[in-house]
């Protein structure tokens, strides 16, 4: 089954918990903390894999999880990193986030990596939080939440030609001819139901990748028929090599397939009309494809045409000939150029609250990102770590804003599923 897009939600791995000890060795009174710090949670990173061609292992998994660091221990030892979770994909996999719809990578050579979602860091032990103030803490902190994303895994071929074409003009059957491969070919719409690749090789050595994609018919750019799921992939080829059934044996008039599917990509996106393109004429053994040809030669003058019988394999040598100098000599496009990279994103910093506090019946709710995450990491283990989470609360500004928008005495503070008792 040939997959090109999932939708997963990534998840790093958490920090391991750092230790709360204390050091009881005879002859040394009053020794001190003795906790140590957690582990570091394990990134979650993608690696393009030249072996692989389908995001099919991704398919059924709704969740990617990172490894955990290990917990810290007694004697001041600290916990192990965890591992990195290493996830294979096709060469050519962009991975955007959803939530804010930038792009995080786009995989184009084989081996190249990608951090998604990094792992969170290893709570401190009471060893690393001992201070002039409180050289022996009772405390020690929770490991870190992993980073969390939401992504949208796509798949783009990377081809050097990719060809485009009604449905049964003859584009399996060319690139049968030409290649090595073998895709599926018959008389009736819509044979090829997922994109085909081949290497074409030059009698001169020369040799470039060709892409067979499934038919197109008009609409295809709004949904219509199968092509909006294959679109995709001709933005990644530098030539589109345009596919017309010259003799017109379906009773569509072969210069009106040529519009029609320009007409498709250029609202799919105009960029693709940038592209070098040629044409094949297919099918001139059947009648009336003379003619045809001969009338499509004098309303097209700025695009190279050619005359082939595909399924007899007159005339494809000259095509490849010609296709294989003309990648030689095209540029490598930056294809992405118009979609914005997290990397080359100017942001713009403005003051934001931090947090927000709402009133929910007779409960003051306080959310943000800042004080979720100071809850999370806070191991309620003992009174120090209350008088602790509550000191860092005030220096937050919570308890001044609480007071602003009138909470009393007794009244009750939640963060997340954790609920408090307000006391000044």
């Amino acid at each position: 089954m040939f997959v090109d897009e999932v939708n997963i939600q990534v998840t790093a791995g958490c920090g391991g918990d750092g230790c709360m000890a204390f050091r009881r060795e005879k002859y040394i009174p009053m020794g001190g903390p003795y906790g140590g710090n957690g582990g570091r949670g394990g990134d979650v990173i993608f690696v393009a894999d030249s072996g692989l061609k389908t995001l099919i292992d991704l398919k059924y998994q709704r969740h990617i999880k990172g490894n955990s660091g290990e917990n810290g221990e007694g004697k001041n030892k600290n916990g192990k990193s965890a591992t990195d979770t290493i996830i294979k994909v096709p060469i050519g996999t962009t991975i955007k986030d959803n939530d804010t719809g930038l792009i995080i990578a786009d995989l184009l050579k084989n081996g190249q990596e990608a951090k998604i979602a990094t792992g969170g860091r290893g709570g401190r032990g009471n060893v690393s939080l001992a201070t002039k103030s409180n050289p022996c803490p009772s405390v020690c902190e929770r490991g870190e939440p992993g980073e969390q994303r939401n992504v949208n895994i796509t798949l783009r071929l990377l081809a050097d030609v990719g060809l485009v074409g009604m449905p049964s003009v003859g584009k399996s059957t060319i690139l049968s001819m030409i290649t090595a491969a073998n895709p599926k070919i018959a008389s009736y719409h819509f044979t090829t139901l997922s994109p085909n690749l081949g290497v074409v090789t030059t009698n001169s050595k020369k040799s470039f990748v060709i892409a067979d994609l499934p038919g197109l018919i008009e609409g295809a750019s709004s949904g219509s028929g199968l092509g909006h799921k294959f679109l995709k992939h001709i933005e990644r080829t530098k030539i589109i090599a345009h596919i017309i059934d010259i003799s017109g044996s379906e009773g569509r008039d072969p210069y009106e397939d040529y519009l029609t599917i320009n007409r498709e990509l250029n609202e799919f996106n105009p960029k693709l009309l940038n592209k070098q393109q040629v044409i094949i004429c297919n099918k001139m053994d059947l009648p009336g494809a003379l003619d045809n040809y001969q009338s499509l030669v004098k309303k097209i003058k700025d695009v190279k045409i050619f005359k082939v019988e595909a399924i007899n394999n007159k005339g494809l040598d000259e095509v490849i000939n010609y296709l294989a100098d003309l990648v030689e000599n095209t540029n490598e496009e930056e294809m992405l150029e118009e979609e914005k990279f997290e990397t080359h994103v100017l942001y713009k910093f403005k003051e934001e609250q931090p947090f927000t506090i709402v009133k929910d019946g007779n409960v003051w709710v306080v959310k943000g990102q800042g004080v979720e995450k100071l809850l999370k990491m806070t191991n309620f283990n003992s009174e120090e770590a209350y008088s602790r989470f509550a000191k860092k609360l005030r220096s937050m500004g919570i308890d001044e804003k609480l007071e602003q928008m009138g909470i009393q005495e007794g009244d009750i503070v939640r963060i997340l599923n954790y609920e408090f008792e307000y006391t000044k």
